[in-house]
């Protein structure tokens, strides 16, 4: 487990939650590489033997020192802006097991992604298809894409996160995907590479999953029929985490599942996951700044709000609180809400836990390694926390923490 108690301590692997507080302070993300790596490798140990690559999602935490490791594995990324890009280069990712997604890219975008030779732009609408046309000849070059086709295939997940449907605004719709790749085998700044699909996140059930690859590979008849032959299949991600007791499926019924569906084909498949690798990897470090019992509600302030971690106010969603000293001897045992400081009601991180908080205690919120980081703000002018990542018994900052200094530092007032 990448977060144990070591002698009544919480711990990041081998180090001490306390130690990292008292090094860097709080809040804080605190990431543990061997749950990156130990993730990871379930992927690619279930996919062995077959033709395949797994392309981490960069947009679930896109720290330079999680791609990094990420490289370091010999994994593909999947990009959805120009500055994930950035990120892919500066951390040393293979430009080659890029697959660059998203609905809005711009034409720079899109123009910086050929000139890196990424492995593929996944398309997602006709005019997208005319503008990276329109550029590759430009540069004098033949844009490898592939089309995100809309299976259709409702992924029973939050509606925020579930992008399969008809009336998702991501993809192309499965009834024109046939038409637009006979359109697009025509034009000369296009060359064929693939198809895709990605129809949610956080999926707990792998059938969705499963029946959207058989979907996919109805339509892979039909284009091999036409006469278009493709090099690679993408999957998407959006396989879930345990974040309380959900009946989560194994990655195994996922990938597997959908290698039965493929059966015998021989085009290479990738796989998108973000959440799944780096969820439970990480950990938001926070510390108690009051215990503010109530008529109503019983409260515990923390120096950590809805800015540090967005998705409590965003979906409603659960994360564990554990108390970083398991038992605090003078700690005030009852049911809290667990808030911020900022001046917002929604601005909560847990609600109705038991707890045994002290001023001055620490607490982690667990399954915080996607989506925690990567979705934070300065709302109400708050410097984002520094992030750390434990390998062993080593902790290394890999993003400090922002100063007020910083955060005006864009700002000009005019002189009229």
């Amino acid at each position: 487990m990448a977060f144990t108690y070591r002698g009544g301590v919480l711990c990041a692997e081998e180090v001490s939650l306390e130690d990292v507080a008292r090094q860097f302070g709080t809040p804080c993300y605190v990431y543990s590489r061997a749950a990156i790596e130990r993730a990871y490798r379930e992927y690619a140990d279930e996919l062995a033997g077959r033709p395949s690559l797994v392309c981490y999602s960069v947009k679930a935490n896109s720290n330079l020192a999680v791609l990094s490791v990420m490289a370091q594995l010999g994994a593909g990324f999947d990009i959805v802006s120009g500055g994930e890009l950035a990120r892919v280069i500066a951390a040393g990712g293979d430009l080659a097991k890029v697959v660059f997604s998203g609905i809005g890219k711009s034409e720079i975008e899109i123009r910086d992604a050929l000139q890196a030779g990424v492995l593929s732009i996944n398309l997602e609408s006709e005019q997208e298809l005319a503008r990276v046309n329109g550029i590759a000849i430009g540069m004098g070059k033949r844009a490898p894409v592939a089309f995100r086709v809309n299976p259709d295939v409702d992924a029973k997940t939050h509606p925020y996160i579930s992008t399969g449907l008809k009336q998702s605004k991501f993809g192309i719709a499965y009834a024109d995907a046939e038409r637009l790749y006979r359109e697009a085998a025509r034009l000369p700044g296009i060359r064929l590479t693939g198809i895709g699909c990605h129809i949610g996140s956080l999926m707990n059930d792998s059938a969705p999953f499963v029946a959207a690859t058989q979907r996919i590979v109805a339509l892979l008849v039909r284009l091999e029929q036409a006469g278009i032959a493709l090099a690679h299949i993408d999957l998407g991600g959006g396989m879930g985490i345990r974040y309380k007791d959900e009946a989560q499926a194994p990655i195994a019924a996922f990938v597997h599942g959908a290698l039965d569906a493929l059966g015998q084909r021989k085009e290479k498949v990738l796989l998108d996951p973000g959440r799944s690798i780096v969820g439970n990897a990480g950990i938001l470090l926070t510390r108690v700044e009051y215990v503010k019992p109530g008529e109503a509600k019983n409260f515990v302030v923390v120096d950590a709000a809805m800015n540090d971690l967005l998705r409590p106010a965003l979906y409603d969603a659960w994360h564990e609180i554990r108390q970083v000293r398991e038992t605090e001897s003078d700690g005030l045992a009852g049911v809290y809400d667990v808030v911020g400081p900022i001046c917002e009601s929604a601005d909560f991180l847990a609600r109705e836990r038991k707890l045994a908080p002290r001023p001055g205690g620490l607490l982690a919120i667990m399954s915080a390694g996607a989506y925690g980081m990567a979705m934070s703000s300065n709302y109400n002018t708050r410097p984002r926390p520094a992030e750390v990542l434990v390998s062993g018994g080593e902790m290394h900052l890999a993003r400090r923490r922002e100063t007020t200094q910083e955060l005006l530092a864009l700002e000009t007032i005019p002189q009229w």
